[in-house]
């Protein structure tokens, strides 16, 4: 079944985990969107940088450090996604708690691996 993902932390450069997240999302068959602090285009999905409503998130994988999460909290939340996916390097125990007592699914966990070993 497909589920709608946000990616919060989009970048073009091939690099970046989020980058190789989104194709591999794609090649799943998941529904993707991007959100991030730069305007960009990957493989068709345009970036989201206003932070506007979206509905039916399924799932929200973060590709941005604790430090700069803060501007993202308000945002994820009132989303309202089922999972909030928390990738190596974006583990954050406030922010984990904060979506936790909205009854957000968190999860620290690598999208890339889940969806490699067939968990996503």
């Amino acid at each position: 079944m497909s589920k709608k993902t946000l990616i919060i932390g989009a970048s073009t450069n091939p690099e970046r985990y989020s980058y190789k997240a989104l194709l591999s999302l794609q090649n799943h068959g998941h529904e993707v969107l991007a959100a991030g602090i730069q305007e960009g285009e990957l493989n068709g999905v345009k970036f989201i940088t206003d932070k506007k409503q979206i509905a039916d998130i399924d799932t929200v994988t973060l590709y941005v450090g604790p430090k700069n999460q803060t501007e993202w909290i308000p945002y994820v939340l009132q989303l309202k996604p089922n999972r909030l996916v928390f990738n190596p390097g974006t583990e954050n125990p406030d922010f984990f708690q904060l979506a936790t007592a909205e009854g957000i699914e968190c999860i620290e966990a690598c999208t890339l691996v889940m969806l490699g070993i067939g968990n996503y």
